[in-house]
């Protein structure tokens, strides 16, 4: 039914054989053939598809897809070269360049940071076109908490990267000591000034992952 290719399939082996999952896939059929929705259908699991399971260092959690046009791919927070960067990931670029001194990149496409081991995964995976959580509470939720759930589960040491409430109320689903939760506000404009400025997350991760043994992120998107 769906296909990652990679140890996702394993790791999920029968979640989309499920009773919610089949009503959700039925929804979103509808979706696709009657109203605009993004990402494009062939994009919707880009963020599993781009970081394997056993690759997983960091895990940033977004809420839903971008609902302009070209933006959403199917990594939260990432749009495609070419499309003006939205506010929030402006925001997460002057954290990045403030924390670690990264140049702030003339896109915002985050492909290199999946390769990385960062997860850019969002709770809800499609969104109708000016329409915000728009697919919220359809079943993705029961998807991606089971997302979190399995990596979790995982012993190698992982960061969460926790950003705004719908990201904070994922907490209670990471109970391995082995991980690292780190949270603040939203990188939104509305919000970013109440702690995600000045969080250093960015420094904080990469300095968990060395006193873990593994080679830190390389945060600099290139241009």
């Amino acid at each position: 039914m769906v296909h990652i290719g990679n140890d996702w399939d394993q790791v999920l082996d029968g979640e989309f054989d499920k009773e919610y999952y089949r009503k959700l896939r039925n929804f979103i059929a509808h979706e696709y053939k009657t109203a605009t929705i993004y990402p494009d259908m062939y994009d919707i699991f880009n963020a599993l598809k781009y970081t394997a399971y056993q690759d997983v260092k960091v895990v940033i959690l977004g809420q839903d897809p971008y609902h302009g046009p070209n933006q959403a791919h199917g990594l939260c927070f990432s749009v495609k070269k070419g499309v003006t960067p939205p506010p929030s990931l402006q925001n997460i670029f002057m954290e990045l360049h403030n924390d670690l001194g990264c140049k702030i990149p003339s896109h915002g496409e985050l492909t290199k940071w999946t390769k990385e081991g960062v997860l850019l995964l969002n709770t809800v995976l499609t969104v109708r076109r000016g329409q915000a959580n728009s697919h919220a509470q359809k079943g993705w939720e029961i998807l991606t908490d089971e997302i979190i759930r399995k990596l979790n589960e995982r012993k190698e040491p992982i960061v969460f990267l926790l950003w705004g409430k719908n990201a904070k109320a994922k907490t209670a689903l990471i109970t391995n000591p082995s991980h690292l939760i780190l949270s603040c506000s939203h990188p939104s404009p509305y919000s970013a000034d109440y702690g995600f400025f000045g969080c250093r997350h960015f420094s904080k991760a990469n300095a968990f992952l060395k006193e873990h043994g593994k080679t830190p992120i390389d945060w600099q998107i290139e241009d």
